[in-house]
């Protein structure tokens, strides 16, 4: 069954109902926005609830272990959410299977990459009523400032179209990066309520900006002498550990999307130059470099690592800099570690 993304709040309750949703498409944060509301949701429902991401290889090079996963169930909830990130035709058979003995209490979402007409995947999804299939394009210019708006005005924080118009301009399209923009701008003006063109210039492309790139694009690449040099700076500083973590997030996902697709060209450079949007020639060589460190199993690591670093952060507010500060250290110790071995 299709469903509009505008659709999607409205229609909530009887996506839930479902068992399955399909989303797909380049706009990678809507896809983001939809998947949490759906655990959200369904946590609100079940506080128990188990919740499971995979990746659409690690389930057709062991089925065994992903069927066990589907139907026996947990120890330690009756319900479960199973995300199978970089889904395509690959994975339908396993998808038709458990449509047809239906699991109880079982909701997979499946996060796919631009699914043309002829994908079997998507087609089953559409023509399926008791599935749900969402396409999720690109966001237009209203969209994002509708979300500008909505955000600010919950703060009760006035900023001008110029400054809008600006914002929109650095998402690059995509809801996901206008989000953190607008995390950035919300976490530096506090008790303000208006905020100029000027003041938001400066915000989205701060010198901690630039620093906070910097020190984990060396921390990825496991440079432990340029990653201490800012590591000394920001230490002395207070910030935004969250923000830091949720960037490091987002440098995880796409590094895990490359390798996931390393497969399909013939070296990493056609990888590199095949990535929309276009990587800007400077990262290149610092996306390459953390591409030939990184294996596909440690990123993986990594990305389920921070959700919980992330969480301990918020639950430990006096000892949160140190938590911080050591989860970095170790990936980059690693990343060191991994480069002398290449």
């Amino acid at each position: 069954m299709i469903y509009k993304t505008y659709e999607f709040q409205k229609n909530l309750p009887n996506i839930l109902k479902r068992n399955m949703i399909l989303l797909y498409g380049e706009n990678f944060g809507l896809k983001k926005e939809i998947k949490e509301i759906i655990i959200s949701k369904k946590r609100g429902e079940n506080n128990s609830i188990e919740i499971d991401s995979i990746y659409e290889n690690e389930v057709t090079e062991n089925e065994k272990n992903f069927y066990d996963s589907i139907y026996s169930g947990s120890l330690f909830s009756n319900e479960k959410i199973v995300i199978i990130n970089n889904s395509t035709d690959k994975i339908l058979e396993k998808i038709e299977n458990i449509e047809e003995k239906k699991p109880k209490n079982l909701f997979i979402i499946l996060l796919a990459d631009i699914l043309d007409k002829k994908s079997k995947l998507r087609n089953f999804f559409e023509k399926n009523d008791n599935n749900i299939c969402m396409a999720c394009y690109l966001d237009n210019d209203r969209d994002l400032e509708n979300i500008i708006i909505k955000n600010f005005r919950k703060q009760n924080i006035s900023i001008s179209k110029e400054a809008i118009n600006l914002l929109i301009e650095r998402s690059n399209s995509d809801r996901g990066n206008l989000v953190n923009e607008i995390e950035k701008i919300k976490n530096y003006s506090i008790n303000k309520k208006q905020l100029s063109t000027e003041e938001i210039k400066l915000l989205i492309n701060f010198s901690g900006e630039y620093k906070s790139d910097a020190l984990i694009n060396e921390c990825l690449c496991g440079n432990i002498r340029e990653y201490k040099k800012i590591l000394e700076e920001l230490y002395t500083n207070t910030i935004n550990q969250i923000f830091f973590l949720r960037i490091l997030s987002n440098k995880i996902e796409k590094l895990l999307n490359m390798k996931e697709n390393e497969e399909k060209y013939k070296n990493i450079d056609s990888l590199i130059s095949s990535i929309k949007p276009t990587i800007f020639w400077k990262d290149k060589p610092i996306i390459k470099k953390q591409l030939s460190i990184w294996k596909l199993k440690d990123l993986k690591i990594i990305f389920n690592e921070i959700n919980n670093i992330e969480l301990l952060c918020k639950k430990n507010p006096d000892s949160s800099k140190i938590i911080f500060f050591n989860f970095f250290n170790e990936i980059c110790k690693k990343a060191n570690s991994y480069s002398l071995q290449h």
